[in-house]
């Protein structure tokens, strides 16, 4: 049976090396065997499904989702490039740490896809290559995941483990112990010696980021032409009136786009916005309206109504601090020949209440249409407003429209704040106090603020359920029987006897590093959560053996399991970057082989003093 188990373990690591199925299907795979050859039984084969490890960790991409889609990730990742200004060291150090830090509540790959435009603009913008500024992001990220408990899956993995064997688990912050000084140690490396060793790869994948998506539809739109913010005086004849009453469209060809709500005795009664006003909206004393219309007509209605004319700010920053936010965004559609908007009149400004959604401006063959009113035409460009759901609905209802760009990656990026956006940091802060407190199982705590995300809509459901990596969590689920597996059939014994007796016997110290040594070469070439559910029993029981703590080596195995730098298979984080960075496969080892080195001295130094044998 031994055999049999090894031979299935050494063709699931070989499947997840060649890289021909996705890690999911490997699991499946190799999870099937094990019921088909009759080693483990059905409930023992669906076991990981069940498991608080695979709940939890589903949980945390929601949460993580819910920081993400508010805003938080977003301003944090603008906040640290800010802070460099010009100087290239400074930007490689601030985005290496903000990684790190970033990564210790949200997951790894949510931290590089956050700064991953951020860091690329900011390289060219400063003049240096994205090559420069990529890989520290990808190692910082993986490194900072060792901060907290829920940093990584590994962590929860390794903690769990040593519940399951009746010992004592990880506390929140206790991994921050080792953590904090591997992420310093990684930064240093960065600033002195990784930037040496990075490469200059010239690379043509300037992101369209917010601003310069705004300038690009400013240009072909003519958006910036007669827009206008009026702020309604005291004296005004619209207080406390209805939009449709003055048929402004009509009598005075201004169409009416937004509503900023100021008086304090109506923010009492009434929500601040009122994004897409319609005839019914009641207008107040000190409302700001935001307008579009020519500039006679403008100077009439401000005469007539007695409205005063704000200042606007530079274009780009009025159309995304007053038109873009977190509930609402814009985005650019193209109308194909099949479409049954061909042939239909409609008005520039309108609000459509049937698709949720504003036109406010169009386009044909590249050129603004100005008139007020137009009829579609097959390949017309349309500029839309509307909330972010309703956008990514629109596609969903026309199949013969185009939604030019990602309006789900464009929303990630608005930094601005709302209220949703303290709901969100407040329940991962909530979290993070129900875990360190212990007051409920590590898996309830984040089952429950998942729930507060969803339930206060900080994350609509749908997007909540592309926001967890069910390649992961189906992948972590069907490999926890493997470890099962390994001690029911005695494989993990005889690992775990082999270690002890070649490398037990010399000290603990080289069975601690010999530990580390097999987990990161696993995790250069497989998963780092199913290396550390590999790797979990064969520790326990080589601790076990020798009558030592276990804590240390699973320690171990947590912090050798996202030391994969050497290759970019290693890790999603690793792989999201190369293209965008140009790097080679050897780029990865040149770079990450020294780093890799100086984390196993200061893990061989630091955790014996830390977590005594």
């Amino acid at each position: 049976m031994i055999y049999l188990m090894l031979l299935i373990l050494v063709v699931t690591i070989g499947l997840f090396v060649w890289g021909k199925f996705t890690p999911d299907i490997v699991a499946l795979i190799s999870m099937l065997s094990l019921f088909l050859t009759g080693i483990l039984t059905p409930t023992e084969t669906l076991s990981g499904f069940s498991n608080p490890t695979v709940i939890m960790i589903a949980a945390l991409f929601i949460i993580g989702e819910g920081i993400a889609q508010t805003g938080w990730t977003a301003l944090a990742g603008k906040k640290f490039v800010e802070w460099a200004g010009k100087s290239v060291p400074k930007l490689l150090v601030i985005i290496t740490l903000g990684a790190g830090v970033l990564s210790g509540f949200v997951s790894n790959t949510g931290t590089v896809a956050t700064l991953m435009p951020l860091t690329i603009s900011s390289a060219w913008s400063i003049g240096t290559l994205p090559s420069k500024m990529l890989l520290p992001v990808a190692f910082g990220s993986n490194t900072g995941g060792l901060l907290t408990l829920t940093g990584t899956p590994p962590n929860i993995i390794a903690s769990n483990a040593l519940v399951e064997a009746g010992f004592d688990g990880f506390s929140f912050f206790e991994f921050s112990l080792i953590g904090l000084p591997l992420l310093i140690i990684a930064l240093v490396y960065f600033r002195y010696i990784g930037y040496r060793l990075l490469p200059n790869n010239k690379t043509n994948n300037k992101p369209v980021n917010i601003e310069s998506t705004l300038h690009k539809w400013i240009e072909a739109y003519k958006v910036d032409d007669n827009y206008y913010r009026l702020r309604i005086r005291s004296l005004s004849p619209l207080i406390n009136t209805k939009i449709g009453e003055w048929n402004l469209e009509k009598e005075y060809n201004v169409t009416l786009i937004r509503i900023k709500r100021r008086h304090p005795n109506v923010l009492k009664k009434i929500h601040a916005f009122e994004e897409f006003p319609d005839p019914q909206t009641e207008l107040y004393y000190h409302d700001i309206i935001t307008v579009k219309g020519e500039t006679e007509a403008i100077n009439r209605l401000m005469i007539t109504f007695r409205l005063g004319l704000l200042p606007l700010e530079a274009i780009t920053d009025e159309l995304k601090h007053n038109l873009i936010n977190q509930e609402v965004g814009m985005t650019e559609i193209i109308v194909n020949p099949n479409s049954m908007l061909v042939g239909r009149n409609y008005k520039v400004g309108n609000f459509f209440k049937r698709y949720g959604i504003q036109l406010l401006a169009a386009s044909r063959n590249n050129k603004p249409l100005l008139d007020k009113e137009i009829t579609v035409k097959a390949g017309d460009a349309f500029l839309i407003r509307g909330t972010w759901e309703h956008i990514d609905d629109l596609k969903k209802q026309h199949e013969n429209l185009v939604i030019i760009g990602s309006p789900e990656g464009m929303a990630k990026n608005i930094e601005s704040l709302n209220l949703k956006s303290y709901i969100a940091l407040g329940t991962l802060i909530l979290m993070i106090l129900l875990m360190v407190f212990k007051i409920v199982p590590g898996a309830m705590a984040a089952l429950i603020c998942a729930g507060i995300v969803l339930l206060t809509g900080c994350v609509p459901i749908s997007k909540a359920y592309k926001g967890i990596s069910w390649t992961s969590v189906v992948m972590i689920a069907a490999m926890i029987p493997m470890g099962i597996a390994l001690q029911k059939t005695g494989t993990a014994q005889l690992i775990a006897s082999s270690l002890v007796n070649s490398l037990g016997s010399i000290h603990p110290l080289a069975l601690l590093g010999g530990i580390f040594l097999l987990t990161t070469t696993f995790s250069q070439v497989i998963n780092n959560s199913a290396t550390a559910v590999l790797m979990a029993p064969i520790a326990i029981l080589a601790a076990n053996t020798l009558d030592l703590n276990p804590a240390p080596f699973m320690i171990v195995i947590a912090i050798s399991a996202s030391t994969a730098f050497l290759t970019p298979i290693g890790t999603t984080t690793n792989a999201m970057v190369m293209t965008a960075g140009g790097y080679k496969f050897m780029d990865y080892m040149k770079v990450g082989a020294p780093l890799l080195f100086l984390l196993f001295i200061t893990t061989l130094i630091l955790v014996p003093i830390i977590w005594p044998f």
